[in-house]
């Protein structure tokens, strides 16, 4: 069993709560910290332990915070995105739930080490319990002097302030958050200037993965050298896999990058259930691409999945099944994008609409031989020319699927219905 660094006090008994969580070792990294290191030393343990963001991006964590002006007539700030609601994604949400002092441990570390005196705790509305759990930490958290003013005798001041998203999927988007945190609607801003010149009421503002801040205790307890000891040359480290779909123990596995996709599936998943066969792989959440079952060998890293055709994104490996119909898949995926656009832009706010009726189309089998080649006109028109990247992850499962299952598309408007799973039979007798 390889270690686990995030996730390895996750079941254990009342460890939400403080005295349970110092009983295992909590705050010892915020001790370190504030006895032992500046806050530019914390910033280069950071960047040598290769840190990236475990939020989709996958960009070096240490080199963002090194993003920051050394000088500024405002406040900077510091912003956890724990607004996590990528389909097939719900990583953050277990860590919020069950292990709320970590993460509220790594945003005490991460505001020390960027010279933050304000940090922002962003949970998506729908997280009730992690709201509540990650409000509560942050409650003991003061009481116990590791938020506040003059932290456990260093004289550095914090305040951390927790806030409940409205649950709309673009405030996962950092300038759309920043734009909810200041009481406007969730609309994405116009970039550059980038957040860490120009943030959070204007201040330099640093913004991360809700499973990225939890990490930062076990680097700074166990240093840079050892973090870097797991993982591959250039994806460092372990990281949360989000497993669901068609397995037998769907779930969350902490695994070093670079374990092949095969281990997640069969040894920690159980295999794909009802012993079916594979159909396809869907590797980092609903805005990823694709991959077929030859690729189950894969790296799960970030380069590896990359060369594979897809992206690691947020770590949610749907696994689909040989009765899958990838049409209605799609659809509903489609559908998700359509409903949480916001509308600020042309191409995703028509696009997704546009996308979802003509799948709805071919879904209920009144799909034209044109169908296909507009799905890809459209997709062609909305990838790289939206406003945010949600009009791009959109198109990801339309024009893989069309590439990989393009025959399945032609039996939906040969036919009428889908080749595959329990209904086709029964449709294919219907249709006679």
């Amino acid at each position: 069993m390889p270690e686990l660094i995030v996730t390895r006090d996750i079941d254990v008994e009342n460890i939400d709560i403080l005295p349970v969580y110092r009983q295992h070792g909590g705050y010892q990294a915020l001790e370190k910290a504030l006895k032992t290191y500046q806050p530019d030393d914390i910033v280069e343990i950071v960047k040598q332990s290769g840190l990236r963001g475990r939020g989709g991006a996958g960009f070096a964590t240490g080199v963002k915070w090194g993003f920051l002006p050394k000088e500024s007539p405002r406040p900077r700030y510091l912003c956890c995105n724990a607004d996590e609601s990528e389909p097939g994604t719900f990583k953050d949400r277990m860590l919020m739930e069950k292990n709320p002092h970590l993460l509220v441990e790594g945003v005490i570390l991460t505001a020390y080490a960027t010279k933050v005196h304000h940090a922002f705790i962003y949970v998506r509305g729908e997280l009730g319990l992690a709201g509540r759990q990650v409000a509560r930490a942050v409650r003991e958290a003061y009481e116990a002097g590791y938020i506040g003013t003059d932290i456990l005798g260093s004289g550095y001041d914090l305040e951390v302030t927790v806030h409940r998203g409205a649950g709309a999927y673009i405030c996962g988007e950092e300038s759309a958050l920043m734009e909810s945190l200041e009481g406007r609607r969730g609309y994405p801003r116009l970039k550059p200037p980038f957040p860490a010149v120009v943030g959070l009421y204007g201040g330099p503002t640093v913004i991360n993965n809700a499973e990225t801040l939890a990490t930062i205790p076990a680097i700074v307890l166990n240093g840079a050298d050892w973090y870097a000891s797991f993982g591959t040359e250039k994806s460092k480290g372990t990281r949360i896999y989000c497993l669901s779909g068609h397995v037998n123990k769907p779930g969350n596995y902490e695994l070093p990058l670079g374990t092949p996709l095969r281990v997640l599936i069969e040894e920690c998943g159980g295999g794909v259930w009802k012993g079916k066969k594979l159909k396809a792989i869907i590797p980092g959440g609903s805005s990823t691409p694709f991959l077929m079952p030859d690729k189950l060998d894969t790296p799960l890293d970030f380069e590896s999945i990359a060369a594979a055709g897809s992206m690691l994104g947020s770590g949610g490996i749907v696994v689909l099944d040989e009765d899958t119909c990838i049409v209605g898949a799609v659809l509903r995926m489609t559908e998700f994008y359509r409903d949480e656009s916001c509308g600020k832009c042309t191409p995703c706010r028509e696009g997704t609409y546009w996308l979802t009726e003509l799948l709805e189309r071919l879904e209920h089998g009144q799909g034209l031989e044109r169908d296909v080649p507009l799905l890809l006109d459209i997709c062609d028109n909305m990838l790289g020319k939206c406003f945010c990247p949600l009009g791009d992850a959109a198109t990801m499962s339309i024009s893989s699927s069309i590439k990989l299952f393009k025959d399945e598309y032609l039996y939906h408007i040969r036919e009428g219905h889908c080749m595959v799973g329990p209904g086709a039979l029964a449709a294919a007798a219907i249709a006679r």
